[in-house]
């Protein structure tokens, strides 16, 4: 990590803001008004001082009343002003920051999805970026007020008596010696606070996002007992943190209350020894009550600044996280030549060795069918070719070139993939059907590419048609519509090479018709790379590679491969075979 971006270093936040670039001129103005208030509040024991000092209902003089009036008008307003602008600053720093959390997590690469919860990264986004807020908005305001507000008032106290300035002076080290060492243990909660509330989350987002099969398997006593974990979680720690907080708002209290006595009791005796008059006593009053109170808005701005420190590593290790450039590489155009996998050998993380020694050929305009049992990486060959993980070794070429040198937009642009679960977003059929053009389509592009899914035999009953909404994850429509949907999304696209992971098998029979009638249509003139669950799908084939344990074991034409490849024959008669069993036969 850099070095500015170090573990527990406060310059990191301070740099995380920076980058944000917020308003010069208003956190100047904010400053300034902040600034101005809190020294304007440092006049007003003077004013006092000079009215009880002098204080008879003749001396009063209306010049003085209307003075006191608008220091404490003026006070008020740019107290008010300051602090508006300052929560303005801390809007803008958070959605700047937001912005730029959801731009980097949508150029991350496919294995930080692999290897980080969601709930973990929205929590991210939303809680962690909320701790920076609170800092910048309501905290840092605070702190320099304070700041200013000691320093102010011991100038003044030391000037109007230093013996019982020297005695506040001493409760100060007395006081950080206590609030120090509990600062260090709430950083230590909210940390841990912050972990468990970014795991609450992933809990809340599997659970709710699969309310379906939690019910369907009665699994709400058991996802009950995994969310009340959570919050007792949540619950210990909350109140961990309210115990050290506990401590801090009566030792202040303690210390300015036994500061108050002191002061009383040793400025009284001063007083009546006439070495201190009574405007003088009264000003210490309320100059300790402005460097106490502000202790109390330091040691929250450094609690806060030790939650964002902790939120600010997370949000850097995501943004310090490799990520993908879509536009860097030359565009891939005209018409796809011969597609080259040589020697391709892929591990995720660097453990077991999925794929092994991976070669073969996509000619243009063929299709090839990829066999074998579960788990043998038919699926990982896929994310290899869609570039979304990078071989071990090897290399992938389109038309003698490496693919590497071809920009991912433009390589992933003429690529229609068609998974088994095909995926909808929430909203309208036109929505799904259009998602991730480039450009505006047309209502005939729509309806023509719906036309050959046979997408449009269902669109067209419904009373909405294409702007009917089909719920989270297209859970209004049936697998059959949603495989079409999907089907109908890749010929808008027009894509010149066609993945297709076949799920007919799980459909009824009148939607595995329609879907393979659509599949023939998309498969028309493309190169295609099918993982085959249907015999006719694989008698069809120009070419058939059967994989297992992550290596090619055959290769060639169903009839070649029947008769030279054992499992394969075995594969064909058995599994593929089960998919040729009509839905009403199958037990």
């Amino acid at each position: 990590m850099k070095e500015s971006y170090q573990k527990g270093n406060w310059k990191a936040f301070v740099r995380l803001v920076r980058e944000t670039k917020p308003s010069v001129w208003m956190l100047s103005v904010a400053v300034a008004l902040s600034v101005i208030s809190t020294l304007v509040s440092l006049v007003v024991p003077l004013f006092t001082k000079g009215l009880v000092d002098s204080f008879t209902v003749d001396s009063i003089k209306p010049s003085q009343i209307v003075l006191l009036v608008a220091t404490f008008v003026a006070s008020a307003i740019s107290g008010g002003i300051s602090i508006y602008l300052l929560n303005r600053i801390g809007q803008e720093v958070v959605a700047k920051l937001r912005d730029r959390l959801w731009k980097k997590l949508l150029k991350l690469t496919i294995p930080y999805y692999d290897n980080h919860r969601t709930g973990d990264t929205i929590s991210r986004m939303t809680n962690d970026t909320a701790v920076l807020k609170g800092l910048v908005s309501e905290h840092v305001t605070g702190f320099f007020n304070g700041i200013i507000s000691m320093i102010g008032a011991i100038i003044i106290l030391l000037l109007l008596d230093w013996k019982m300035t020297l005695i506040i002076l001493a409760a100060i080290p007395v006081t950080a010696a206590v609030l120090v060492p509990l600062g260090r243990v709430m950083l230590q909660i909210s940390r841990r606070l912050q972990d468990e509330t970014a795991d609450f989350t992933t809990i809340l987002n599997q659970v709710l996002s699969e309310i379906r099969l939690v019910k369907a398997s009665n699994a709400e006593d058991r996802e009950t007992a995994v969310g009340q974990k959570a919050i007792r979680g949540l619950l210990k720690l909350g109140i961990r943190e309210g115990k050290i907080q506990a401590f801090i708002g009566p030792i202040i209290s303690f210390v300015m209350m036994g500061l108050m006595v002191l002061i009383i009791g040793y400025g009284g005796m001063r007083v009546s020894s006439g070495a201190l008059s009574a405007g003088d006593l009264v000003a210490f009053i309320l100059y300790l009550v402005q460097i106490i109170m502000p202790m109390n808005q330091i040691t929250m701005f450094f609690t806060q600044l030790q939650k964002s420190v902790g939120a600010t590593e997370r949000i850097v290790n995501i943004l310090e996280d490799n990520q993908e450039d879509v536009s860097v590489g030359a565009a891939l155009t005209g018409p796809i030549q011969t597609i080259e996998l040589a020697n391709v050998h892929f591990s995720y993380d660097k453990g077991d060795t999925v794929l092994h020694d991976i070669s073969f050929t996509l000619e243009p305009g063929k299709v090839t069918a990829v066999v074998g049992p579960s788990g043998g990486g038919k699926t990982t060959l896929f994310a290899i070719l869609e570039r979304f993980y990078i071989p071990d070794s090897g290399v992938i070429r389109v038309g003698g070139q490496d693919v590497a040198g071809f920009s991912l937009a433009s390589w992933r642009e003429q690529i229609g993939y068609v998974p088994q679960e095909s995926p909808i977003i929430a909203g309208t059929i036109r929505d799904n059907i259009c998602y991730g053009m480039n450009r505006e389509a047309t209502d005939d592009e729509i309806k023509r590419a719906a036309h050959m899914a046979y997408a449009d035999i269902f669109i067209d009953e419904l009373p909405e048609e294409y702007m009917t909404e089909v719920g989270e994850r297209g859970i209004k429509l049936s697998g059959g519509q949603r495989q079409r949907i999907s089907i109908a999304r890749a010929l808008l696209r027009n894509p010149q090479i066609l993945m297709l992971d076949e799920a007919t098998s799980s459909l009824d029979s009148q939607s595995e018709v329609f879907v393979q009638k659509a599949l023939h249509n998309l498969m028309k003139g493309r190169t295609t790379l099918v993982i085959a669950h249907r015999l006719s799908t694989v008698v069809d084939a120009d070419q058939i590679l059967f994989i297992e344990k992550g290596r090619i074991t055959g290769k060639g034409t169903h009839h070649e491969l029947f008769e030279s490849h054992e499992m394969y024959r075995e594969f064909a008669t058995q599994q593929l075979r089960i998919a040729e069993i009509p839905a009403e036969d199958k037990v």
